[in-house]
């Protein structure tokens, strides 16, 4: 039985194959289906030969500093209003919004109906700058978000995407017109560990980055760094080399992970791991590497590469100081990556 029938309609991001057989085109599992069937995210599903999409409701919806997305290079002590569905097209067993990623747990929640318009409403009454795609993996309900994101342009407003990055180049070519910033998690670099722990490879993680970043969109990356499971100088530093392939001016935030979901037997990540991480990271080239999910962790601020400033200081999710103008200008002249106005 599809999760929330009721609440769905055509899918855009699709491909008629024959025989009542559709392809999602959503994400990079590409799941085939014939009707009746459901894709790996549970929550895609063939109705009678047409795929169908999640819409017209959220999970949640919350106003939220942009720093808890997290976006460090984006507008600053910026409001987002925050929004999300059920479902993910990964099976992390670390997952921290697992009540809503996991459609077996969030089966208990009620959706609430809404419009993209009501959302884009609701964003402006809060006095949000940006509308976010967040909480579950917003690939999978990826039409109903560019209809919220359309609705928010209307409004003036900037849109995001809180992501895992398993794109396809059908879905960044849908979401190019509405969507703005878009933060990918990385979650380690084993294809081994892809597989096993999230559902995934890691070969189609990076590839979807590399086209995100081609498309134009401003990105950020995260890593949620956990203890045996890709803490590792070796790994760490694999990842940094590949980021700064790409971009050493891409912000990279390592936070800390806690015990959650099926991952109740591991530690919580310490500083004594973060911090040697952030290290190996800079050392690598990247010039922008954030910690944070510990209180009081040192890692926060924005410094600039050529003269050591703190341009922009950080306590938690709230901005104590900006030195940065319009143009992202430090005082000595160098220019910092970034969307600030």
């Amino acid at each position: 039985m599809p999760f929330l029938p009721e609440l769905a309609r055509e899918a855009a991001l699709s491909a008629e194959l024959g025989g009542g057989k559709v392809r999602c085109l959503a994400c990079a599992h590409y799941c085939v289906t014939a009707p009746g069937g459901a894709g790996r995210c549970g929550v895609r599903f063939n109705d009678e030969g047409t795929l169908k999409a999640p819409w017209g409701y959220v999970s949640s919806a919350s106003p939220d500093p942009i720093e808890k997305k997290p976006f460090f290079h984006v507008l600053p002590g910026a409001r987002t209003l925050s929004f999300g569905m059920f479902g993910c097209n990964f099976r992390c067993d670390f997952c921290q919004n697992w009540q809503m990623a996991d459609i077996k747990a969030a089966a208990g929640l009620s959706p609430f109906r809404t419009t993209p318009e009501e959302l884009a409403a609701a964003a402006v009454e809060t006095g949000a700058k940006v509308v976010v795609s967040t909480y579950n993996e917003p690939l999978i309900t990826a039409e109903w978000s560019a209809a919220v994101f359309s609705a928010a342009k209307e409004k003036k407003l900037r849109t995001a995407f809180v992501s895992n990055g398993y794109a396809t180049k059908e879905t960044v070519a849908f979401l190019r017109p509405v969507l703005d910033f878009w933060k990918v998690d990385l979650k380690c670099f084993n294809e081994e560990n892809y597989r096993k722990v999230c559902g995934a490879e890691l070969s189609k993680v990076l590839e979807g980055l590399k086209m995100i970043l081609a498309a134009g969109f401003y990105v950020e990356v995260v890593t949620l760094v956990i203890p045996g499971f890709n803490d590792s100088e070796e790994e760490i530093g694999a990842m940094a080399k590949f980021l700064a392939g790409l971009s050493k001016d891409i912000p990279w935030h390592l936070t800390a992970f806690h015990p959650d979901h099926l991952r109740t037997g591991t530690p919580p990540t310490s500083q004594d791991t973060l911090y040697p991480a952030r290290d190996v990271a800079r050392a690598a080239g990247m010039r922008y590497v954030y910690t944070g999910n510990i209180h009081g962790a040192a890692g926060q601020d924005t410094l600039c590469p050529a003269c050591g400033l703190s341009v922009i200081e950080r306590e938690g999710f709230t901005v104590k100081k900006n030195l940065l103008g319009k143009t992202g200008g430090c005082p000595c002249g160098r220019k910092i990556p970034g969307v600030w106005t």
